[in-house]
């Protein structure tokens, strides 16, 4: 496989806010994978530096997708309005918004599938869950759960009370590193162990960002918020988790209880990646992980294309 190197950075106004994005082109998509990126990374973390094998952002275009990985609301150009995005409502008008500015004149193939990571499953279930959601492929969660690891809880609740003290955001790296690069517990959760990264994805360019302040909102309320967004999601669902995951709670009872929450999708996959910490696309497995949802995201596509042949039968009766 020939991964592409063209990647593309957009910028899309929506309802006055500019919104921005990189995106990987396939000419004649099977569809468009739409990537939402955790919390304190940008879409950059979509295109892991210096390393074409393991970004999405290529590995899709050259199976045949398009990829378009959207700096969520208060990241990349829409970070200096974060105060504008306190209501998640708000921010899943904007990312539909910005998506379909950014597909208006790009072709779609079967349709959009959501994959998101982390912090950024809350805006992709959202998403999901919404009345627009119906019309999407699938979903993919990735990092994310209902039970966290009690040194996670612990650490993860500390940081992002910070947050909502005074409204502040948090600032990134002085040294402009990504989070792997600084010391402490969050490192280790986050870029543990070091074994299943590649040694310079420290310093990998642009991954870094600050963290708006609603993110703390999310993280403190999405053990009671999940279950009644995930069982209004009517469509597939792909959920994932490293077998090193170090915040979530990890194995088969945990992957398998929130699989239970989406009671109204038609189908429910859940994966447990070999080798893989919580950032799953920027580790050495990331091809690995990659093509899992890739494929995931095929099926999903043969599923609409027959249920349309279906149609077309029947309406010719």
């Amino acid at each position: 496989m020939r991964t592409p190197r063209r990647v593309d950075r957009v910028h899309v106004e929506v309802a006055g806010v500019p919104m921005s994005a990189l995106v990987g082109e396939a000419p004649r998509p099977r569809a468009v994978v739409v990537a939402l990126h955790g919390g304190a990374t940008t879409s950059a973390y979509w295109d892991a530096p210096n390393r074409p094998r393991l970004s999405l952002l290529r590995t899709g275009p050259a199976l045949g997708f398009t990829v378009v990985a959207l700096d969520r609301p208060g990241y990349g150009a829409s970070a200096a309005h974060t105060d504008r995005f306190a209501d998640p409502e708000r921010r899943v008008d904007l990312a539909y918004g910005a998506v379909e500015r950014l597909l208006e004149s790009r072709p779609r193939g079967a349709g959009v599938f959501v994959m998101a990571h982390s912090v950024g499953c809350a805006l992709g279930v959202r998403m999901a869950a919404d009345e627009r959601g119906a019309g999407l492929l699938g979903l993919e969660i990735a990092g994310t759960g209902l039970h966290r690891q009690p040194r996670a809880d612990e650490i993860l609740v500390e940081r992002h009370r910070e947050l909502l003290e005074g409204g502040r955001r948090d600032r990134p790296p002085a040294t402009g590193r990504t989070p792997r690069a600084e010391g402490g517990g969050l490192r280790d959760l986050i870029w543990g162990p070091d074994r299943l990264y590649p040694a310079d994805v420290a310093g990998g360019a642009g991954i870094a960002s600050s963290t708006p302040g609603y993110e703390g909102i999310e993280v403190r309320h999405w053990r009671r918020t999940l279950p009644g967004l995930a069982a209004r999601i009517r469509v597939p669902v792909h959920y994932s988790l490293g077998d090193h995951e170090q915040v979530w709670r990890s194995g088969p009872a945990a992957l398998a209880e929130v699989a239970a929450l989406f009671t109204a999708s038609p189908r429910v996959v859940v994966h447990e990646q070999v080798d893989g910490g919580h950032n799953l696309s920027l580790g050495l497995s990331a091809m690995a992980y990659h093509l899992e949802v890739l494929s995931f995201v095929e099926e999903c596509v043969l599923a609409r294309e027959a249920a349309a042949r279906r149609t077309h039968r029947q309406g010719a009766l």
